[in-house]
Parts: C-alpha cells; sequence; structure tokens
C-alpha cells in the first residue's frame, strides 16, 4: 500500500492505538516504547524512522494543557499540601506514561506518511 492512499487522519488514528499507519493490524510496538522494524502483516519498514524527543515534547505539552485547567478549577484546600501536591503527581505521572506511547506512534506515522526519515539515502 503507498503512502498516497492512506490519509494523515487515518495513519494518525491507526497509530494511536499502536497499530500500523500502513496496514492498521500490525503492532508498531514491541515493547512500551519499543517500535517494530518491520510490521508483522504488511512488511513496511519503520526501522529509519526516530521520534527522539518529538513524543516526549508532546506529551508534556498534552499534560500541561490538561493540568492547568484542573489546578485552577478543583478545590482542594481542604487537604493538606503534601498530599494534593503528591495526588497531583500521580496522577500526571500516570497520565504521562499512559499518552507518551501513543505520542510516539502519532510521530511515527507522521514520520512515515511524509517519509522523513533519519538518513535521507534511505527514501526511495
Amino acid at each position: 500500500m503507498s503512502h498516497e492512499s492512506i490519509t494523515m487522519r487515518d495513519a494518525v488514528l491507526r497509530a494511536l492505538v499502536g497499530r500500523c499507519p500502513c496496514c492498521g493490524k500490525g503492532k508498531l510496538f514491541r515493547a512500551y516504547l519499543k517500535q517494530v522494524d518491520n510490521c508483522s502483516v504488511c512488511g513496511e519498514s519503520f526501522a529509519e524512522f526516530r521520534a527522539d524527543d518529538a513524543a516526549p515534547w508532546l506529551t508534556i505539552i498534552v499534560t500541561g494543557h490538561i493540568f492547568l485547567p484542573l489546578a485552577f478549577l478543583i478545590d482542594l484546600n481542604f487537604l493538606p499540601v503534601w498530599m494534593v501536591a503528591g495526588g497531583w503527581a500521580v496522577f500526571f505521572a500516570a497520565l504521562s506514561a499512559l499518552l507518551l506511547p501513543r505520542a510516539k506512534g502519532v510521530v511515527l506515522a507522521i514520520l512515515w506518511q511524509t517519509g522523513a526519515t533519519a538518513n535521507p539515502e534511505v527514501v526511495g
């Protein structure tokens, strides 16, 4: 399947759930953040794509946009400060851990769709 026949939207939605942006059936990750070299279903190669710092950056941006409204809107003044700080820390650490692989999937899907590899000679 060619990149042109798959929309950016479809590629990103497939990657959000950890599936191959090309076929939507194979797994995109073999472990928490370890991407597969090739899709087990369609054989599409992902070895040359490197998300590097884009996925953590995207995770921080999304988490920050969730944190600020919650921190200002939810009144927790009846609890001790240490409990509030600890609760927010645990909640947002868990949220970040949940978002990070999805963010990496999105970045990989965008890189795949646009053909932006770390090595320009790899692109056909």
